[in-house]
């Protein structure tokens, strides 16, 4: 069962069908635990029905449920009967986390060390909060389009759920003239396998912006004002998708821009970032990272 963790308050929300007979009702159910308090409240439809009769092995599954979930919570967002986030607390886990990352160059940390990559940077990082992560598990190479990492998920031995999912693709289908609304047709399709991917869970997935890569040395043979126009257009389609599923997103365009001051943003290559930049994603990404895993400062 999917669940989450409090300090104050407990309530597990099901749905369960009762048959005889001569009829069948169906109701809405939850469990709420408090510190100082621990009750069973049946509902019908939103409604307490305190007088509501269960048969005895009912009664006793639902006494096991109790049992089981002491010490959870569900996650207030998710009190709503229909959606319920799975979380563990930092001292409460005994299992390393999952991460997996979607993506292209920018995921596979084209001309930087493995250990520089920003998804191995944010496992690092989390890890440094107290959180157990297993090393992220990487889709994504040079080159790559949104069609073509639909492709390799496709044929990919992916295990899921994951506790967290990211998202970070589009830079290839801007270089190679490829239309929006292609984009924005494949990567809705993405997004909702990454979403898939986190147990069907929004809350677990970050869409990663595009980082602009015209203001790099590589640029320079184009017309970069042109580029960074047409990035901005990719990223309003990303965000747009990712406001319209309820995942998280997270903005490093603008830290991707810096670079045309700072040249020590820019790996050897001239044209994708370092591990320096990379560092400074994580300062943005993090944040939303532990508030996906419900272990942000107001969990």
């Amino acid at each position: 069962m999917p669940y989450a963790w409090s300090v104050k308050r407990t309530e597990i929300w099901f749905d369960i069908t009762m048959e005889n007979a001569s009829s069948t009702s169906q109701g809405k159910f939850r469990i709420i635990r408090n510190e100082s308090e621990k009750r069973f409240e049946p509902l019908r439809n939103g409604t307490p029905v305190v007088n509501l009769r269960l048969g005895f092995p009912v009664k006793i599954g639902l006494f096991i449920i109790v049992i089981l979930c002491a010490g959870c919570r569900i996650n207030p967002q998710s009190t709503d009967g229909h959606t319920l986030a799975v979380q563990e607390t930092k001292s409460s886990m005994n299992t390393p986390l999952r991460f997996l990352a979607l993506g292209d160059s920018y995921t596979i940390g084209e001309s930087v060390a493995e250990s520089e990559r920003w998804p191995d940077q944010l496992a690092e990082a989390l890890v440094a909060e107290g959180i157990m992560m297993e090393p992220p598990e990487i889709i994504a190479r040079t080159g790559w389009t949104t069609g073509e990492l639909l492709d390799a998920i496709g044929t990919a031995q992916i295990q899921p759920p994951y506790q967290l999912v990211s998202l970070l693709i589009g830079v290839n289908n801007q270089y190679r003239g490829y239309s929006q609304e292609e984009y924005r047709a494949e990567f809705a399709v993405l997004l909702t396998q990454a979403i898939d991917f986190a147990g069907g869970d929004p809350a677990r997935v970050l869409v990663v912006s595009i980082p602009d890569w015209g203001v790099t040395p590589y640029a320079e043979r184009f017309h970069q004002e042109t580029v960074s126009r047409e990035i901005d257009a990719f990223n309003k389609i990303n965000r747009q998708e990712a406001d319209r599923l309820g995942v998280h997103y997270v903005d490093v365009t603008s830290i991707s821009r810096r670079a045309e001051q700072e040249a020590e943003l820019i790996a050897e290559d001239g044209l994708h970032p370092s591990g320096k930049m990379y560092s400074k994603w994580i300062e943005v990404i993090l944040p939303a990272a532990q508030e996906a895993l419900g272990v942000g400062e107001d969990r």
